[in-house]
């Protein structure tokens, strides 16, 4: 339990259900569904589309979506709805335009966005209302306007210059060139009529038809290879989530094209290292952390891809010997400068947000244009902010996550979900692009070795590595960075914190919810 001599938050604990969310906007929009009467995916498609309006630096309906679904008395079920490269993307054509890497601000950088055709899906097969209804809320928000919340017109500050690159963004999303202040009301008329036509029609309303036609002009004028059927064809797909074993649970997460296999790999190791310090806060624990991290890494650099199209090896990964392999590899006490080549095979910006209803049913949920404003390309009617998820892949022909006709890149988005004796303990994610793996073991190991509470495990300071460097938040102790640094790591200070977080954890021995949500970001933790 925190002192509460000092500023900090309480987790929040509620009897029958719980919505964690980055903005208060979407918790409400969750609750409210929820008290209509509604699921938790309904809610959970409500607080995304909400987040799509009052977070556009971080999501939209231009960009992608995972989900982890945990119902009562059955395993958890997973949704890919990652979007494609276009049918005409081939490496070869790449090649011979002399592109040899995918910017951010080029078409090159949108793949189909996935999240509408997967908010569709979930809301079809396991959902009790319709877009009509789970939309209502984002659109009133659109057309009548927001207050922008601190930390939104903090990122939104930071990006004026990219947003100044395409029209389409320097229309919709800067006012007089300028990004909005404070708790200024701004409005998205052309966004929220988008928002409306998906209520009245459906997928097809972004998939086929006017829409789909704007965004396919608007990439084609800039020189982007896809066509309409690339956007009718978008589908997504369940996944078996894979998972391991850590303190007692079961810690799941999407296979790939997704990340989450990184947050394993490490979990795998440290599972065999212990307790890394007394205290959660030392220079002994961030340094293993970091160096475990390098090597995991590495091997999801290595080896994730679309599994549809290369061969990913997933079981290898997650063996005893190669977490055996990855101990002998670290020094506790110094960093190693060259940790060796990753094990192989023989032969071989977002947002998170988690729900839980009365019912028991857990969604995990993030939902993303990865980075701040996605390419920044945004059409001019349909006011689409579209994702720069492309840059997920790379050009080089031999590699397993090379760009390919309809092929998902190597994604960074990733809910997670902990099961115990069958059932739901936490369902929790952590934002921050290539951060989201790490962020996850903190949580992990944060509430589980060190037996903290689910907002304790959030709020904790962290270290992360980034261009050879660690990257510190501003929270970390003078004394903690200085003994990284005798311990052979370079430092620097952050500027701004790593990602944000959301967690709701099933109270099983008094028969509640805890809820906790990250104070890096603007949003709380709602329950009834």
């Amino acid at each position: 339990m925190r002192s509460f001599h000092f500023p900090g938050r309480s987790p929040v604990y509620s009897r029958r259900a719980m919505c964690a969310c980055s903005h208060p906007a979407a918790s409400l929009a969750a609750i409210d569904i929820l008290k209509r009467g509604g699921n938790a995916v309904d809610a959970t498609i409500a607080a995304a589309a909400v987040l799509a309006v009052v977070e556009p630096q971080m999501t939209g309906i231009g960009g992608d979506c995972f989900a982890l679904i945990a119902k009562p008395g059955q395993a958890p079920i997973a949704l890919n709805a990652s979007g494609r490269a276009p049918a005409a993307a081939d490496s070869a054509w790449y090649q011979r335009q002399g592109i040899t890497t995918v910017e951010r601000t080029t078409p090159h950088a949108v793949t189909v966005p996935g999240a509408i055709d997967g908010w569709a899906r979930l809301l079809a097969d396991h959902g009790t209302l319709g877009f009509d209804t789970v939309l209502s809320r984002a659109i009133e928000l659109a057309e009548e306007g927001l207050a922008v919340a601190p930390r939104v017109a903090f990122d939104w500050s930071r990006n004026v210059a990219h947003l100044s690159i395409h029209e389409g963004a320097r229309r919709h999303l800067l006012l007089d060139g300028k990004a909005p202040q404070v708790g200024q009301v701004v409005r998205f008329p052309a966004l929220a009529g988008t928002l409306r036509a998906i209520a009245e029609q459906g997928r097809d309303a972004f998939y086929t038809g006017e829409r789909a036609a704007e965004m396919v002009a608007t990439l084609k004028a800039l020189g982007g290879l896809h066509t309409m059927d690339d956007f009718a064809s978008q589908s997504a797909s369940y996944v078996t989530p894979i998972a391991v074993p850590y303190g007692g649970a079961e810690i799941y997460e999407l296979p790939p094209n997704n990340q989450g296999i990184v947050a394993l790999v490490m979990l795998n190791v440290l599972s065999r290292l212990g307790r890394l310090s007394d205290k959660a806060m030392s220079a002994e624990r961030y340094h293993v952390l970091m160096e475990v991290a390098r090597l995991a890494y590495a091997m999801r650099d290595t080896f994730v891809a679309d599994p549809a199209v290369s061969e990913v090896p997933v079981a290898h990964m997650l063996t005893a010997g190669v977490a055996d392999e990855i101990v002998r590899r670290i020094d506790r006490d110094r960093r190693t400068p060259d940790l060796g080549p990753v094990p192989r095979p023989s032969g071989s910006d977002t947002v998170y947000l988690t729900v839980v209803d009365a019912d028991g049913m857990a969604v995990s949920f993030i939902n993303s244009l990865f980075s701040a404003f996605g390419s920044g390309i945004v059409t001019e009617k349909g006011g689409i902010t579209l994702h720069n998820r492309g840059q997920g892949f790379v050009l080089d022909p031999a590699h397993p996550n090379c760009i390919a006709p309809r092929k998902r890149p190597m994604h960074t988005l990733v809910p997670a979900m902990a099961m115990k004796d069958g059932q739901p303990l936490m369902s929790f994610g952590v934002m921050g692009a290539a951060f989201q793996p790490m962020g996850h073991v903190y949580v992990v190991t944060n509430m589980f070795d060190y037996g903290m509470d689910p907002q304790e495990a959030l709020d904790l300071p962290r270290i992360f590595f980034e261009n050879g460097r660690l990257s510190l938040e501003e929270s970390v102790p003078a004394d903690v960075a200085a003994t990284l640094e005798r311990m052979g790591h370079t430092i620097e200070w952050r500027d701004e914190p790593w990602g944000g977080g959301q967690i709701v954890y099933f109270d099983r021995q008094n028969g509640g919810l805890v809820g906790a949500s990250d104070p890096r970001k603007d949003g709380h933790a709602l329950g009834y």
